[in-house]
């Protein structure tokens, strides 16, 4: 499954919402640096699809707000 997704880093919670325009919304409260937030997002879609970290990760963006993530089955 292939998700497009938007981050919002160094927020005050950490949520996975669906946007309704067929976007997630990340929040984050990790900073974006040294991949700590990418590290971080992984595991939150990781917990909300009920898989293990390792299935998840980052196709495209590791550097934009806009990413595109894969969660294999």
């Amino acid at each position: 499954m292939r998700l497009n997704v938007r981050v919002l880093t160094r927020s005050s919670r950490e949520a996975v919402l669906d946007s309704g325009d067929g976007e997630l919304k990340i929040y984050v409260k990790t900073v974006p640096e040294k991949g700590k937030a990418n590290q971080r997002i992984c595991e939150l879609i990781a917990q909300k699809y009920q898989t293990s970290k390792n299935r998840v990760r980052i196709l495209r963006g590791q550097t934009s707000r806009r990413k595109v993530i894969e969660v294999l089955p």
